[in-house]
């Protein structure tokens, strides 16, 4: 329990930054794996360079992806530890939830 207190603040940003559906859709474009440049990354969407740079900045800050830069260009790609730090987060919260449900379930049996 310690360590989840301890990384909410890393996880919130986390999760914040995935909240948003661009974000998210980002995310998942770059969890096919490799480097994705900013055209490719807009290919095939109504949202401009700017934009998506502007959201991938957002996702560098929650840690959730990285740049590469090569030459002119900046390359993405994902950041698997933090993706998996997120997971096991999700992972501890659904164990007490199921714990709490639990123990209401055993007392609404009893009463």
């Amino acid at each position: 329990m310690t360590t989840l207190i301890q990384a909410s603040d890393t996880m919130a940003n986390v999760f914040a930054a995935l909240g948003d559906p661009v974000r998210l859709k980002l995310v998942a474009a770059l969890c096919v794996g490799g480097t994705f440049s900013i055209a490719q990354l807009t290919a095939n969407t109504d949202i401009s360079r700017q934009g998506v740079t502007k959201h991938l900045q957002v996702l560098a800050q929650a840690g959730v992806v990285r740049d590469i830069k090569l030459g002119r260009e900046r390359l993405w790609q994902l950041e698997p530890s933090q993706i998996a730090e997120a997971r096991r987060t999700l992972d501890i919260i659904g164990k007490q939830w199921e714990v709490a449900l639990g123990s209401l379930k055993a007392f609404v049996e009893t009463s």
